[in-house]
């Protein structure tokens, strides 16, 4: 009789069953101390307030919401280090294409530059070989008979004289179907005028060249002349001149 009250009273304030109970059984070391202690547990559970009866279903609401956010952030994670892996080899195969380009087209800088100068030495230098995508580029030349010297110390005719000599050593080593160049050596005088044709002449048999230009070394070495004219006002007229063709009617060699 005494048993059925405490069962029942059990199951009320715990919902527990005498097997659940006694699943849990522990020895008591005397019945102060665990009055004590079920006195402490009372409080911290009316300290908790009252019970919530939606908290199981907001769990799992927001258990769901976490994981799907969880989940992509993961996915953003590995999204991230795949691209940043990508990033990193085309960044190793970018400076490895760059270097080596890079050697060749100062190896045809210093030939090319020789070549127009006459003599004289030239090279391409990184400012900082540790960062070559990020780095500048210094172009050192030493035209013959002079010292050697930075781009930037140079006339105005022997930067615009440098200039194009780097840039036929970049068409040496990436030739293209056709160029066109507008008054490039205008700064330059008579014979680099000469030079600079005569060589132009020379790569003529890769590339096709369209030059505009005022300078007259560079009109005699070209296989067409094309000229605009205005007779009438308002009214203009081109004219052309077969230099190769005039060549084989006066008999010139």
């Amino acid at each position: 009789m005494e048993e059925k009250p405490i069962l029942d009273k059990l199951w009320e304030t715990y919902e527990l069953s005498h097997e659940a109970a006694r699943a849990q059984r522990q020895e008591l070391e005397s019945v102060p101390k665990a009055q004590k202690r079920v006195g402490e547990l009372k409080r911290s559970i009316s300290g908790l307030g009252n019970i919530n009866l939606d908290a199981i279903e907001e769990f799992d609401r927001v258990n769901q919401r976490y994981t799907y956010l969880t989940d992509q952030r993961d996915d953003v994670r590995r999204s991230k280090e795949e691209l940043e892996k990508v990033i990193a080899d085309i960044t190793g195969e970018m400076k490895s294409i760059f270097s080596q380009q890079f050697g060749v087209i100062n190896a045809a800088f210093g030939e090319t530059f020789t070549e127009l100068f006459g003599g004289g030495m030239a090279t391409l230098e990184l400012d900082d070989p540790e960062d070559i995508l990020g780095c500048g580029i210094e172009i050192k030349v030493q035209p013959p008979g002079k010292a050697l010297k930075v781009l930037s110390l140079l006339s105005g005719g022997e930067k615009a004289f440098v200039a194009i000599a780097l840039y036929f050593a970049i068409l040496k080593v990436r030739p293209t179907p056709f160029c066109v160049m507008d008054e490039i050596e205008a700064a330059l005088d008579d014979v680099n005028v000469t030079r600079f044709a005569r060589y132009l002449r020379g790569m003529s048999t890769k590339t096709q060249f369209i030059v505009i230009t005022h300078r007259r070394g560079t009109m005699e070495e070209a296989d067409v002349l094309y000229g605009v004219t205005m007779q009438e006002q308002g009214v203009s007229r081109l004219l052309t001149i077969n230099l190769n063709d005039v060549e084989k009617e006066l008999h010139i060699k």
